[in-house]
């Protein structure tokens, strides 16, 4: 009996932590993670230059674009920044997305 109420507590306490996430979140955990979009190393030019702030500041200025046209002005801006960073750093220069972000947030309708 004992063991039963533990397995139902864990689960209970699993759900209770699911739930938390609050609602339209896209699957996986972690940092870079939000609603639908996921933001790291495979789609974000300069990510391994970043500190955890400045990506979760990246992350959080994508998500609250309003236009295409901000969105892109932002990444160029986002993209000459990284490229100096790595010329600073003697590395090359970040390889590029195959499709941008802002791209990919026009073509799911992100922007009204």
């Amino acid at each position: 009996m004992k063991r039963v109420l533990m397995m139902a507590a864990a689960a209970a306490l699993a759900a209770s932590a699911a739930l938390a996430q609050g609602p339209g979140y896209g699957p996986g955990k972690g940092p870079g993670k939000g609603p639908g979009w996921s933001f790291n190393g495979d789609n974000t030019r300069g990510w391994s230059m970043m500190s955890r702030e400045e990506r979760a500041e990246h992350r959080n200025r994508m998500l609250s674009m309003k236009s295409y046209e901000e969105c892109v002005a932002y990444l160029e801006g986002h993209h000459k920044a990284m490229e100096a960073r790595a010329q600073e750093r003697g590395r090359p220069g970040p390889a590029a997305p195959a499709q941008t972000m802002c791209e990919r947030m026009k073509q799911a309708g992100r922007f009204g």
